[in-house]
């Protein structure tokens, strides 16, 4: 059974840092996109960032530049370093991993609060 275990949301100020964490058991993740998502109040769920096997990265155009995603596939973790936040980027962030090829084969983690606020 697949779980993602995610960790390090919180209340940081404007143009603090943040970085969570998500942990995943239960499967080999090497065909596995792994990344993060991020839902607002009232709004849609928005890719942030994500990372292949091998090291591919993108991110959502908000976030290109101050977030970076990174992964170790040793230890079948994703992290996400969160720099300069900004207000609206206060969400409940969501670790997701999907099957490269099976996209059915998706799992979430439960969501972790990111509040960035003075």
């Amino acid at each position: 059974q697949v779980q993602l275990m995610e960790s390090g949301g919180g209340l940081v100020q404007p143009g603090g840092s943040l970085r969570l964490s998500c942990a995943a058991s239960g499967s080999s993740f090497r065909l596995f996109v792994m990344g993060w998502y991020r839902q607002a109040p009232g709004k849609q769920r928005e890719l942030v960032g994500a990372v292949t096997n091998d090291g591919s990265t993108n991110y959502a155009d908000s976030v290109q530049g101050r977030f970076s995603i990174s992964r170790d596939n040793a230890k079948n973790t994703v992290d996400l370093q969160m720099n300069s936040l900004k207000p609206e980027d206060t969400a409940v962030y969501y670790c997701n991993v999907v099957h490269v090829l099976v996209r059915s084969l998706t799992y979430w983690g439960q969501g972790t609060q990111v509040t960035v606020s003075s």
